[in-house]
């Protein structure tokens, strides 16, 4: 089966560094995840440079890289601003993905909006993309649980993907923003996505999870059993949410193509270049990282034979 890896680690892992990384690196870094065989790089995000300084440089990330046939590079779009702002781009992302949060207290503290007033968004934000050329894909954060409002009704998920559907979006990513999913969970209310909006293509529904309570690569085996070809994963572990307490780094993206692969699934990613885009990580954020594939080498990496056994 034909899985599609998606990386957010310049996005989703930088934004919450506290150490600016600086543009030529994080286009340095994109270089090389671009030439691994991943299906989407996440570059950057057009928001308040106030608010995330760590994406001040969107425009000169975006003129900055190599575009590889093949490879769709996407930035992060809060509101119809971001998508104004990525429309105006010299060199525009492929894709941009805008956010809303399942729960009404995270969409508040996240993007500052109430569920009314992004709902109400939407459509413009649709309609600016895709007269800028640019596809235009939309996340549902905390759809398996909130840290504030806890538990997440199925039926508030569904409506809010229904609108998704009816407002015209390319794809729809169904996001653990804090770690919360459970693999059971993730494959029920999966199911029931897919069986009331199916699919137009493998890659229309994309899952998002967060490593916090060790439960990532188990769900990512649980969105493949309910039929999602599509996940996001986060070069070494980096990651997190400005606004969302307790959130650690995303699933690992080495880690989870090293499992697939083992697995037999057909990812197309050269894991070799993947682990060497992952052991720069810790030098240019300047501190250890979640990755355990980059540490201890791929499953069959093997080791010389003691030369005590030797004789």
């Amino acid at each position: 089966m034909r899985l599609y890896i998606n990386d957010v680690a310049v996005r989703d892992g930088f934004q919450i560094e506290p150490r600016f990384v600086p543009t030529a690196t994080k286009v340095e870094l994109v270089d090389h995840l671009s030439r691994t065989g991943l299906h989407k790089v996440e570059v950057t995000s057009f928001v308040s440079p106030k608010l995330v300084p760590a994406l001040a440089d969107a425009n000169d990330v975006l003129a900055g890289i190599e575009r590889v046939p093949g490879v769709v590079y996407v930035a992060l779009v809060p509101n119809i601003r971001g998508v104004q702002n990525a429309a105006a781009t010299t060199k525009k992302p492929d894709e941009v993905n805008g956010v809303v949060s399942a729960s009404e207290t995270h969409n508040r503290a996240n993007i500052n909006r109430t569920h009314e007033q992004s709902l109400a968004e939407l459509p413009t934000m649709v309609k600016v993309a895709h007269d800028a050329g640019m596809k235009i894909t939309m996340s549902l954060s905390t759809a398996f649980g909130c840290p504030f409002e806890g538990h997440v009704a199925e039926d508030m998920v569904l409506r809010f993907v229904e609108h998704f559907h009816e407002f015209g979006f390319d794809g729809v990513s169904i996001a653990d923003t804090t770690g919360m999913a459970n693999p059971r969970q993730v494959e029920e209310l999966t199911r029931k996505v897919l069986e009331r909006f199916p699919a137009p293509n493998e890659t229309y529904y994309t899952l998002h999870f967060h490593n916090t309570r060790g439960m990532g690569l188990a769900n990512v085996i649980a969105g493949i059993a309910a039929g999602v070809h599509s996940f996001d994963g986060s070069l070494a572990g980096l990651g997190g949410c400005n606004f969302a307490p307790g959130a650690t780094g995303n699933i690992c993206t080495e880690d989870m193509v090293n499992m697939l692969e083992d697995m037999g699934y057909d990812t197309r990613v050269d894991i070799a270049k993947l682990i060497a885009c992952a052991q720069l990580i810790p030098g240019i954020v300047g501190h250890e990282v979640p990755g355990q594939v980059m540490k201890a080498g791929v499953t069959m990496h093997l080791h010389e034979i003691p030369e005590s056994l030797r004789q």
